[in-house]
């Protein structure tokens, strides 16, 4: 499971409006990929279409589709918004992860 924490839930919901997607039909596309200072970096967007190699899963009033090959990766991971003087933005609480870059946008296991 997928978690999204109440700050993360509104922010997704004004990003998507403001990019023409609809928070109650639309998805939250959460995935993993090579790359950034720890190995493996997410990788978040938003979509319209269920592929049949998701996982949805749906927490807080966000719909959040992973792939299959992304899930091992990230099975209970919170996410979460942290706006303050740092500005950090999206930030993926992932108790998988055994090293993460300064910055939080990627990890390693």
């Amino acid at each position: 499971m997928i978690r999204v924490a109440e700050t993360a839930k509104e922010k997704v919901a004004m990003l998507m409006r403001e990019e023409g997607f609809d928070p109650s039909n639309d998805f939250v596309r959460v995935g993993v990929k090579s790359g950034g200072c720890s190995g493996l970096s997410y990788d978040l967007k938003f979509d319209h279409q269920l592929r049949d190699d998701d996982k949805l899963f749906e927490d807080n009033q966000v719909k959040i589709l992973v792939d299959k090959k992304s899930l091992l990766y990230l099975l209970g991971t919170t996410l979460e918004y942290s706006g303050g003087l740092n500005g950090k933005g999206f930030v993926f609480n992932n108790p998988n992860a055994q090293r993460t870059c300064g910055c939080g946008e990627s990890f390693s296991l």
